[in-house]
């Protein structure tokens, strides 16, 4: 569930590669010869089998590279792009993972050993970002797109990433207050391409009467299962458990998005509605292949104690299907039925 080390490690890394805005345009391509394919294909395998989340899988995968490595399928290739979208689909032919990448840079690729751990504070996250990524990330709205009331006793909340706690938490606490007078509340994250989980379950806790068990985390490296609670302590008002919520999704809920979606569903505290979610719920992180290659490995699963399961592959699938550019009005409509004393949001 905690997934700083993506959301961090993402930025520093595109930072690094010239994909964010404003930085200098990097060279097209990336030339690759005999020995950088097998380098890259080698060390791709063995990060494989020492991160990913399910052994047996990384295992499947690495008899498909040695497999096609073997038929001569990679030698014709010299365009590094190429190269890496060749492997990842001959990987997801297997494996199936939302958050497994393999790309190129056309600048070196820092070592692992090179990442700065996540920071725990807006002090430490400041020290690690570049400043272009600084700049804009802090004169943003932090994914907390629209606060509003659609109508005097209805809230909505439009968030489209969750966004470090240590940065979020102030934009949460607004929100909170500013919707606490409503009856019921909308929050919409059908564009919400996902972020950490500890701002997951920040929101979470606004929505909950008493201290609440969410998803735990188990981690490949150590064997070890995280259990993750909801905060007791909130800056801003709490909604409560007992008024209606209504939760926006579609294909790009994602990630951190369809965690929240997946856990308030599982507790019974929201009713989702749209269309089924993108399916990626195994947290990960980036690892060196080569001076210009890199993939991205989950490492850590989600694992809920009421469902003892995920949504990874499969999404999260809604209580009320509606086309996700329909699902607003339905909201709105279900919502104004459910105060006016209407059937149970939980059983239409």
């Amino acid at each position: 569930m905690k997934k700083k080390w993506m959301v961090t490690l993402s930025l520093l890394l595109l930072a690094e590669t010239g994909a964010i805005a404003g930085t200098p345009p990097a060279p097209p391509t990336v030339e690759v010869d005999r020995a950088a394919r097998l380098e890259v294909i080698d060390t791709l395998v063995a990060k494989l089998n020492a991160n990913y989340v399910f052994p047996d899988k990384a295992q499947q995968a690495e008899v498909v590279l040695r497999q096609h490595q073997r038929e001569g399928k990679y030698d014709g290739i010299t365009d590094g792009k190429q190269l890496a979208k060749q492997l990842l689909d001959d990987i997801n032919g297997v494996v199936h993972d939302k958050h497994l990448l393999v790309d190129v840079s056309a600048r070196p690729v820092s070592p692992d050993d090179a990442m700065p751990p996540p920071p725990q504070t807006r002090a430490e996250w400041e020290k690690q970002v570049p400043p272009a990524v600084l700049a804009r990330v802090l004169a943003s709205n932090l994914g907390v797109e629209k606060v509003d009331h659609l109508s005097p006793n209805i809230g909505y909340l439009q968030i489209s990433s969750f966004g470090p706690v240590f940065l979020v938490s102030d934009k949460f606490a607004a929100a909170m207050n500013e919707l606490a007078d409503t009856d019921g509340l909308i929050i919409d994250l059908r564009n919400n391409g996902g972020g950490g989980g500890d701002a997951v379950a920040l929101l979470i806790s606004y929505l909950v009467d008493e201290r609440t068990r969410l998803d735990d985390s188990w981690e490949r490296a150590t064997g070890i299962t995280t259990q993750y609670w909801t905060r007791d302590k909130l800056d801003g008002k709490r909604y409560g458990g007992k008024k209606p919520v209504l939760i926006l999704a579609g294909p790009d809920t994602k990630s951190a998005a369809e965690s929240f979606a997946y856990q308030m569903q599982a507790l019974k505290r929201a009713t989702v509605i749209g269309e089924r979610t993108w399916g990626g719920a195994n947290a990960s992180r980036p690892y060196r292949l080569s001076e210009h290659f890199f993939a991205f490995i989950p490492s850590k699963r989600s694992i809920s104690p009421i469902t003892h399961t995920n949504w990874e592959g499969v999404g999260v699938t809604p209580d009320v299907a509606a086309k996700v550019d329909d699902a607003l009005a339905a909201a709105k409509d279900l919502m104004q039925r459910q105060l006016n004393g209407g059937a149970s949001l939980q059983h239409l």
